[in-house]
């Protein structure tokens, strides 16, 4: 049985470094997703020359670790109402994709994350923190829990 780990992070590098441990731990890229409010200057990803893409220059967070390398192709710009332009990669993506009239807090709900939290964890994209969760057997659950902390996630929740 599988559950759900999701933080916040006020640094996008930070996001990106979790997401490059999560994938070093054999993590599929496909059991994460970052979401992120949209700065408007997102380009189009350049390939690295090892078949993948540069996620933090190809959507124009800044760092150069290129840590999330597999879900730039899952990567999409979603108006969500009340919060404006966003990014989603990963399997939340299609989830936002499908709420965009419900908001992120739709989405999130959709996704198994209770309206409370959902609702603190829009917020906290709304103030530019990244989101970034990970699905995860229930023996890997407390390793990515602890990942999360250590590298200064807030608000982070198990379902």
């Amino acid at each position: 049985m599988s559950k759900t780990v999701v933080g916040a992070f006020d640094e996008h590098a930070t996001a990106d470094k979790v997401v490059q441990e999560l994938q070093r731990r054999g993590v599929r890229d496909s059991e994460i997703s970052v979401v992120s409010k949209h700065d408007g200057h997102t380009e189009q990803g350049h390939p690295t020359g090892h078949g993948t893409n540069d996620l933090s220059r190809g959507i124009g967070w800044g760092a150069a670790s290129g840590g999330a390398v597999g879900l730039l192709a899952s990567a999409g710009a979603l108006a969500i109402p009340g919060i404006g332009p966003i990014l989603a990669m990963g399997p939340l993506a299609a989830t936002l994709t499908g709420a965009a009239t419900g908001g992120l807090v739709g989405g999130l709900m959709d996704y198994g994350i209770p309206k409370k939290e959902s609702e603190h964890l829009e917020q906290r994209v709304k103030r530019g923190a990244v989101l970034v969760s990970v699905r995860a057997d229930t023996g890997e659950v407390d390793k990515a829990k602890q990942l999360f902390e250590e590298h200064g996630a807030h608000d982070i929740y198990v379902h």
